[in-house]
């Protein structure tokens, strides 16, 4: 074969590069994978796509859903339709290495979990996470909500994901007992009728007692050390908002503050407290040195601590979590019992966005 024909036939789009890359594809979500996320569906059907990769191809619109670019942290409804882009046959395959068995549950394991649960019904179950413990698990992660939830399947269902938190954030996380439910509350959380309160605890605080921070942000860094940064322009990053709302201060030193996200993007509430000069107690990740205080107790200081969520009928459904030891023991150091100001519940919150 001649240079030229070999140039010809390993150009995008010849047969051979289509046999290497594969086709654009389309693909529907399943009913028993609403709720998913976007990249969890990924590596679930991809398992051999480099998470580099995977990120790449999110970045640059090239994974989309029902047409739109989706980050992948979106969750998926059942029924929609993810592009695929040209993938290498490989992408299909599971890396060797790659441990494929489900790790299975110990009584204590089973007797952990269920110490959690904070609330359950006929269609979704509460828990209160531990600071620690990983809501989905990982390369390096094989103990997390996600695996132990096989401790409550019933009939071969394993409850299913909704949302999420950082491994270090504590408080409530709702899962879904069926896909229809898992289904319906993700498109509650696309379309933001569902409402989350967060504690935390700011070194110096807000300048003010109440206000917004709206910046949007944009994922930035090396693979292993990405972290979200807000960027000057909307079109460079995604619209983010956050209110906050100041219920206690320890002088100039530290404040307790309500938080309430108007959007749910990574590391949002880390990453806003921190440009406003006000980092989360212990994040380091985002507050640098000026996230610690000398003799504090460790840890970051973030509670997840109400959910609201709508209901088919009736009132919506408010699950609150009591905040962790280490939260508490902060609290207490910087000498605040108790809120001095509005804003602890939801009920302080005004519904209108």
């Amino acid at each position: 074969m001649s240079e030229a024909a070999k140039t010809r036939d390993q150009r995008p789009g010849s047969p051979e590069a289509t046999q290497r890359r594969g086709r654009v594809e389309q693909r529907t979500v399943a009913p028993a994978e609403a709720g998913w996320r976007l990249d969890r569906w990924i590596r679930t059907h991809f398992p051999g796509l480099g998470f580099g990769e995977m990120q790449k191809l999110l970045r640059t619109g090239q994974f989309r859903v029902d047409g739109k670019r989706a980050e992948g942290s979106l969750r998926l409804l059942a029924g929609q339709t993810v592009r695929v882009p040209p993938l290498p046959e490989t992408a299909r395959e599971a890396p060797a290495a790659e441990e494929t068995k489900k790790r299975p549950l110990t009584p204590a394991d089973r007797a952990f979990v269920r110490g959690l649960l904070i609330y359950e019904d006929d269609r979704i179950l509460a828990f209160n996470k531990p600071p620690g413990l990983a809501v989905q698990g990982g390369p390096k992660t094989t103990r997390h909500l996600d695996g132990l939830l096989e401790a409550f399947a019933e009939r071969g269902e394993k409850p299913r994901l909704v949302h999420r938190l950082d491994r270090d954030t504590s408080g409530v996380v709702v899962v879904a007992r069926t896909a229809e439910v898992a289904r319906e509350l993700g498109f509650a959380f696309q379309q933001r009728r569902i409402r989350k309160l967060y504690w935390a605890i700011l070194v110096k605080g807000p300048e003010r007692n109440e206000g917004e921070i709206e910046l949007p942000l944009e994922k930035r860094g090396a693979k292993g050390r990405e972290k979200v940064e807000p960027v000057e322009e909307e079109e460079e990053g995604r619209w983010a908002k956050t209110a906050f709302k100041v219920l206690a201060r320890a002088g100039k030193v530290a404040a307790w503050v309500a938080l309430l996200p108007y959007t749910g993007r990574t590391h949002q509430l880390r990453a806003h407290c921190a440009a406003i000069g006000a980092p989360i107690l212990g994040d380091g990740k985002y507050g640098g040195e000026r996230a610690r205080l000398e003799g504090a107790p460790k840890g970051l200081m973030l509670h997840a601590r109400e959910i609201e969520i709508p209901r088919p009928k009736g009132r919506p459904l408010r699950i609150a979590a009591d905040p962790p030891e280490a939260f508490r023991a902060a609290l207490a150091w910087l000498g605040l019992e108790r809120p001095e100001l509005p804003g602890a519940r939801l009920d302080d919150w005004p519904e209108a966005r």
